[in-house]
């Protein structure tokens, strides 16, 4: 007798949202960076975070344009 399994429905597989890890990853490093050690100075870090958004946007219009 064969047991009963139920029918495997087809796996879903999701597209990397490559602004949103980015970003995330971007502010986690700057989170990172205060917790640990003496406070950064803001003038340093508003163009890295500007920077980094900026990346970020740009590496999501790449993988866009990529997968048409």
């Amino acid at each position: 007798m064969r047991p009963e399994f139920p029918p495997e429905r087809p796996r879903r597989v999701h597209r990397t949202n490559w602004m949103s890890l980015l970003c995330g990853l971007l502010f986690i490093g700057m989170g990172i960076r205060y917790v640990t050690g003496p406070e950064p100075d803001a003038v340093i870090m508003a163009p890295i975070l500007v920077g980094g958004l900026a990346f970020a946007a740009f590496v999501a219009i790449l993988a866009k344009a990529i997968r048409r």
